[in-house]
């Protein structure tokens, strides 16, 4: 992806978010410049990745394949204090997260606002591919049985209870979603389960100035990471 698109991506998801009431925290604003010149103090955002992180999966076509992610709280995988993560994520119309689940987060997809949220579904075999079976989820907590492959629909104000092994493919329907993710700790690295090889993280052309940190950038310009 080139940085000139990610910056707009930044521009228009902080617009949305907003006309959504919802606030990013003051370290989503900070430059360049400014992490360069953070410290210890600040250690805990980027070892949590917590921030921005824009993706188009490998697939240079943001708007047909991509997401927008901001981690707002995030704990250490395996480790002692916080034991869970919040997101905020923006889905486009048509804008497919591709399918995949997570071996060990158990998580809360929340449509917060703008149009639906429709989440595909297929429970993993043993040997991780798409089970026949009939999936079971709790949505808001009603226990539901959606048939293999079956589509559910999450307007504003709903939610699913997605657990590990269950694959989930996502997009917006109608407008723009505001999406909250509540789970267990997080980690982008080592539990994502994609069903079709894709790139989680996008190789980025840098044509501009990054805007605002990627969680990807910390290691060049946070000091206390190189």
């Amino acid at each position: 992806m080139k940085r000139s698109r990610i910056n707009t991506i930044m521009r228009e998801a902080d617009t949305f978010l907003r006309r959504h009431q919802f606030h990013l925290p003051p370290f989503a604003y900070w430059t360049p410049e400014e992490w360069g010149r953070r410290g210890e103090e600040v250690r805990e955002i980027a070892d949590r990745r917590l921030g921005w992180d824009i993706t188009d999966f490998g697939q240079e076509d943001y708007e047909r394949t991509g997401l927008f992610v901001f981690t707002l709280r995030n704990g250490e995988p395996g480790g002692q204090g916080k034991n869970y993560a919040e997101k905020v994520l923006v889905v486009g119309v048509d804008q497919v997260t591709p399918m995949h689940f997570h071996w060990f987060k158990m998580e809360d997809i929340i449509n917060r606002g703008g149009g639906r949220l429709a989440v595909q579904l297929y429970n993993a075999a043993e040997d991780e591919t798409l089970a026949e079976t009939a999936v079971q989820v709790r949505m808001d907590g009603e226990l539901r049985t959606v048939e293999a492959g079956g589509t559910v629909f999450l307007a504003p104000g709903e939610s699913i209870t997605l657990a590990p092994y269950c694959y989930h493919k996502f997009w917006g329907v109608g407008e723009r979603v505001l999406v909250g993710e509540v789970s267990k700790v997080n980690d982008d690295h080592t539990d994502n389960r994609f069903y079709e090889p894709v790139g989680r993280f996008p190789a980025i052309e840098e044509d501009e100035v990054p805007l605002h940190l990627l969680v990807n950038d910390y290691g060049r310009y946070y000091r206390s990471l190189r």
